[in-house]
């Protein structure tokens, strides 16, 4: 590689990583909601008026759904969680685990995009690379619960991330590429606007029970059908999805041993499994 090769690298680089360490910064002070939102609103005012002026934005009033999405996967969805990532990692290994992004790519290209599938030298490379974000992981995290959880957010933002350039490339390939960005913007800028954050999941269903309108959130499916008014409409893919493992055991110097053991019994029974997933329990 030329001097010139390494330079550009060295840039990309830096210019990659900052970002990261600035949300880190910004996510010990504020919520990730607030320095979503305030991302969102920041790149929106400046890049809707160039992108009207330019007449970027033309076109792309049909293509509203698509755009939607696509704001979805871009931003709405990945900046917030990009932020409760690094509430629990560290700023470098969030920068890292982005990068994981071509291996997403080249994960759904398999099934989406065939001229995006890698060649096996490629494969091999990527599957090095992953190897080593595993290894990092489990060195840098360990069992970490939260550290885990963080980590697993960043993930989800590198699939997402992987998601978006698709939809340009088979969807929006027709148009300034300026266009769809700025138009995407404003359109997650509004999203993210009326999303609330509340301190847990009783609290979040109670005030979705009492809003108007047809209100969205997401919980632990117990507290979802404790709540009279919401309804549950599926659990979240697997691999997106959080379990709780309970323990239930008898302990030696119980004053009725007797029946503990039939409560633990009742509990893991056919009947009990019943009750147990009709209370959102699994």
């Amino acid at each position: 590689m030329s001097t010139r090769g390494w330079a550009l690298f060295a840039a990309a680089s830096v210019i990659w990583g900052i970002p990261y360490l600035f949300i880190k910064i910004a996510v010990d002070e504020i919520s990730p909601s607030v320095v979503a939102w305030s991302r969102l609103a920041l790149a929106a005012a400046v890049l809707l008026p160039v992108a009207w002026k330019l007449g970027a934005l033309r076109g792309l009033r049909e293509r509203w759904r698509i755009l939607t999405v696509f704001a979805a996967v871009e931003m709405a969805v990945p900046w917030p969680l990009l932020g409760f990532g690094e509430v629990h990692i560290s700023s470098s290994l969030a920068a890292i685990l982005v990068a994981t992004v071509p291996l997403f790519v080249a994960l759904l290209a398999t099934r989406f995009d065939h001229s995006e599938r890698p060649t096996a030298t490629r494969l091999v490379g990527m599957l090095i690379g992953l190897a080593g974000v595993v290894a990092l992981v489990g060195i840098d995290i360990g069992g970490k619960r939260d550290e885990l959880l963080g980590a697993l957010a960043i993930l989800v933002v590198a699939f997402l991330y992987a998601i978006g350039p698709m939809i340009v490339k088979r969807r929006l390939s027709d148009v300034d590429p300026l266009g769809p960005v700025a138009a995407s913007l404003g359109i997650a800028d509004e999203v993210r606007a009326k999303v609330r954050n509340f301190p847990n999941g009783a609290t979040s269903m109670r005030e979705m029970a009492a809003a108007t309108g047809h209100p969205i959130g997401c919980t632990q499916a117990t507290e979802i059908l404790a709540t009279p008014g919401i309804r549950l409409v599926a659990p979240l893919p697997r691999g997106l999805d959080l379990e709780t493992t309970y323990t239930a055991a008898v302990d030696a110097r119980a004053a009725d041993p007797g029946v503990a053991r039939d409560f633990v019994a009742r509990l893991t029974s056919p009947q009990g499994r019943a009750q147990r997933q009709a209370l959102g329990f699994g």
